[in-house]
């Protein structure tokens, strides 16, 4: 950050005083909580996260320090407040994928045009062949094979939720996502190139701690003896 962009002196002491009030606030909504899931809690608890990463966020760029705090990540699934015993439940699921290989996804898209006795139309642009391959491949197969298909991973996510009572047929179909409940996901699973990336620099770090620390970089070595 240019130091003209950084905050003031005043701007940082206002976040730390956001952070006393949402401090107190918290207590007293732990203090006053009527059950274990209580929303109160929980609404006071994100403002004091938000408020501590604010505060996080300014003390660093304006003095180069941070704080002990550790702020909860956008994964956190927050406490569960559906049904004990759910009679429905919904399975959401979003992944994403780059195209890679236009021709390859073309070329499979012809031979499905082929096959149905359709004249190579669809297939002559990405988004009329991707048409083409959701509509002949269930997305799981799809999933597996997406390397034949042309196609790259990109991050996926599963979302279990559940409910009192089925949806009403129809009911969701225009915005299948809208309605979703957080307090309500039973698990979740994520799959994305992040974790991965984490992992290498764990991985990294561990390599590290194995070698020698006492073999210094900078050591002169003895030099080979020729006639040995």
């Amino acid at each position: 950050m240019s130091d003209a962009a950084q905050p003031t002196a005043a701007e940082v002491r206002a976040a730390a005083e956001a952070v006393k009030t949402a401090l107190d606030r918290h207590l007293a909504a732990v203090e006053r909580r009527s059950g274990e899931d209580d929303p109160a809690v929980y609404e006071a608890f994100n403002q004091l996260a938000a408020a501590a990463e604010t505060y996080d966020e300014l003390l660093y760029d304006r003095y180069d320090e941070v704080t002990p705090f550790e702020i909860p990540g956008a994964e956190d699934t927050p406490p569960y407040t559906g049904p004990e015993e759910p009679a429905a439940l919904s399975v959401l699921i979003r992944r994403d994928y780059a195209v890679v290989e236009p021709q390859r996804l073309r070329a499979h898209a012809q031979r499905i045009e082929a096959a149905d006795d359709e004249s190579a139309e669809a297939s002559g642009t990405v988004h009329g062949a991707l048409g083409l391959l959701f509509g002949e491949f269930e997305p799981d197969e799809i999933a597996s094979r997406h390397k034949e298909f042309g196609l790259e991973e990109g991050d996926s996510t599963l979302w279990v939720t559940a409910s009192d009572d089925p949806a009403e047929p129809g009911e969701w179909l225009e915005a299948p996502f809208e309605q979703v409940d957080p307090q309500r996901v039973v698990c979740r699973f994520d799959v994305s190139a992040v974790f991965d990336d984490e992992e290498d620099l764990e991985d990294e770090d561990d390599l590290e701690d194995e070698l020698d620390p006492s073999l210094d970089e900078d050591e002169d070595l003895d030099p080979l003896d020729a006639d040995r």
